[in-house]
Parts: structure tokens; C-alpha cells; sequence
């Protein structure tokens, strides 16, 4: 039998549907800790029976509090203690980040046993940007609470990766191609799973395909950053170098302002502001 892992908390990642994608590493902290934090002790426990682990449980989720916090926490100096979520990553769109906190307040050790994520396995497929990203989590489920959640993130030069219920996909997908517009996205459902499928198009193209049938299952939607904007013409800077002057700016600090303005390099512009200030 192998040693058991030092005392601490371990956030252990789970599969997202495939049960082959528990590591050996996982199974080894599972198995030998000496109690693991389930969100539904019911769906952790047929992932123990699968790997032929039995190690105490309780539940962790988003109802658990302080006091809750405090038992683990004052067991963490004894023993091992690994929090698990019901699939992927624990603390992704998941409870947990509190009871981090609290262990490393009270200086115990907390390890991450990494793995499964959807978030990350859907950004894999979609064939969008992955250099740089933003995960928004679940969108508020009313209109106007989902169209000032979508404002917020419109002008992001970014990926953005939500998760989303079939019932509501088709909603959602509409609303985000009108705060967004017609950007390119994908619906990645039932990932890792014997149906997992990735579909591919603009958002009204997906919107209308969902709109009338909610797909089953867990659904990821990944949705491309905003479009370059267009190169700003001559008369462009000209116009706005003209402006900033006029406001008191020297040429050396409005060359700065446009340049900012347009995303561009002062340099590009300085030359222009020292021929529009004569």
C-alpha cells in the first residue's frame, strides 16, 4: 500500500463524462485521504466505485458555511482532505475558493491535483482564439440582467467561454448576437462523452438552429473576440490631432491621446501632430 499524501487540502479535478480521464495521481490522493469534500456525494460515489476507492465523505456545495469551513480546516493539520465538484475542475464555476482561503489563512498546505476541464476541452475544438480568453461562467437568466452581463464583455478583445443549460441555450445565443454581434462561435455538448459534438458558426446561425430544440446535456459555448477594428485613414488622425489641440494638448501630448485613442503607436503619429500644429 503506498504512503498516504502529507496532510493539506487537495483540489482534485474529476472527468466531465469519460471515467478513463481520472489520472493515477488522482486516484492515488482520493485513495489515500482521509476524507473527500463532495458537492453530491451521490455522483462522487460511483466515480469511487468506478476507481475501487472508500474513503469517508461529506458534502461541500454552495450551501455549506462557515462553520462547515472551520471543521475541515481543523483537520487539515492531521490529515489529507480533497475537495472534488460533481465533473472537471473543482472551484470553476464550482464552491470552493473560500475554503482555499481559509486553509491558507490558518497555514496549511493546499495542492492541485489538475485535470479535466470543460471550459479549457471546449476551447481545444472550437477553433477560435486561444491566445487570449475570458470564462464568464453561467450568463443571469433574465433578459435584462443577461444584456448588461453581455454589455460588460462586448468591447473584450478576447475569446469568451460560457456555460449554459439546453433549455436556455437558444436565448442565450440570441442575446449574445445582439450585444455582440454576428461573431463567430461554437456549442460544444457532451464533452468527452459517447455523443460529444462540436458545432460551428456565427452566433445568429447557432441561435436559430437552437432555437426551437434544447440539445441535452452540458454545454460549453465558446465565442470568438470582436473583429479588428479598421486602420484609422489620415484624415482620421488629422481630424482628432486637430481636436486635441484645439483643447490646449501640445503636439507631443495629443500625438500621445490619438495615438491611445486608436490603439495605435505615438510615433506613428507625433510627425502628423508637429504638420497639423503648423
Amino acid at each position: 500500500m503506498s504512503e498516504p499524501p502529507p496532510p493539506g487540502l487537495y483540489i482534485v479535478a474529476t472527468p466531465i463524462g469519460n471515467l478513463g480521464d481520472l489520472s493515477p495521481r488522482a486516484v492515488a490522493v482520493l485513495g489515500g485521504c482521509g476524507l473527500i469534500l463532495a458537492e453530491d456525494k451521490r455522483i462522487t460515489a460511483r466515480l469511487l466505485a468506478h476507481a475501487g476507492i472508500s474513503v469517508p465523505m461529506r458534502t461541500y456545495n454552495d450551501h455549506s458555511d462557515a462553520a462547515d469551513r472551520a471543521a475541515v480546516v481543523a483537520r487539515l493539520g492531521q490529515e489529507a482532505v480533497a475537495l472534488v465538484s460533481d465533473a472537471g475542475t473543482p472551484l470553476i464555476s464550482d464552491p470552493g475558493y473560500k475554503l482555499v482561503r481559509e486553509a491558507r489563512a490558518a497555514g496549511h498546505e493546499v495542492f492541485t491535483v489538475p485535470g479535466p476541464c470543460a471550459a479549457v476541452a471546449a476551447l481545444t475544438l472550437a477553433g477560435l482564439p486561444t491566445d487570449r480568453f475570458l470564462f464568464l461562467g453561467f450568463l443571469p437568466p433574465k433578459d435584462k440582467a443577461r444584456a448588461e452581463a453581455i454589455a460588460e464583455v462586448a468591447a473584450i478583445r478576447a475569446s469568451l467561454v460560457l456555460y449554459e443549460s439546453g433549455p436556455r441555450l437558444g436565448a442565450s445565443l440570441a442575446a449574445l448576437a445582439a450585444g455582440l454581434g454576428d461573431r463567430e462561435a461554437a456549442v460544444a455538448r457532451e464533452l468527452t462523452k459517447l455523443h460529444e459534438e462540436c458545432v460551428t458558426g456565427t452566433l445568429s446561425q447557432l441561435a436559430e438552429r437552437y432555437a426551437e430544440t434544447a440539445p441535452r446535456g452540458e454545454i460549453v459555448l465558446v465565442v470568438g473576440p470582436p473583429a479588428a477594428a479598421a486602420a484609422p485613414t489620415d484624415g482620421d488622425l488629422d481630424e482628432a490631432l486637430r481636436e486635441a489641440m484645439a483643447n490646449g494638448e501640445s503636439p507631443s501630448r495629443a500625438a500621445a491621446t490619438v495615438a491611445h485613442r486608436f490603439g495605435i503607436k505615438r510615433k506613428l503619429v507625433y510627425d502628423r501632430a508637429l504638420q497639423v500644429a503648423k
